[in-house]
């Protein structure tokens, strides 16, 4: 048989347990794919390599013209509205939707990054962010050092 602590501030006596369930963050949860508004955001990759680091953004359904992206000191923010709006009129039948969606993600970029060549392309939905290294942050291949 096991001990069960009783919390008497809590309803049911079934330890942590329960309330961990809905309390804990399971990996970030709660904020990971959403905003501050509860509205999804897309899932983001972000890939380097040596010659600079590529940021490709999920967002199926979209176009080009649906984002807009702006860097200010070291700060790349990728946003994105779109309003959309249906009505059907049917004899007596009348349906109205209408659907909004937006989103804003922020990255903060290295020291590393050369900002003026930055470059971005959408295909497939999924928007691809171009950010190189500059020279001197590159690796240099290694070389021989003749002795004199």
């Amino acid at each position: 048989m096991a001990l069960v602590k009783f919390n008497n501030d809590r309803l049911f006596p079934f330890g942590t347990a329960f309330d961990d369930f809905f309390n804990m963050e399971l990996g970030n949860w709660k904020n990971r794919n959403f905003s501050s508004t509860d509205t999804t955001l897309p899932a983001v990759n972000i890939k380097e390599d040596d010659d600079g680091f590529t940021v490709e953004m999920a967002a199926p359904g979209m176009k080009k013209d649906d984002f807009k992206i702006d860097l200010e000191n070291n700060l790349l923010t990728i946003a994105s509205e779109k309003k959309e709006e249906k009505k059907e009129d049917k004899g007596k039948y009348s349906r109205k939707e209408f659907s909004y969606c937006s989103f804003q993600r922020a990255f903060t970029l290295p020291d590393s990054a050369d900002n003026d060549k930055i470059g971005a392309k959408y295909e497939n939905g999924v928007l691809f962010i171009s950010i190189p290294k500059k020279e001197e942050a590159k690796p240099v291949p290694p070389r021989q050092i003749s002795i004199a």
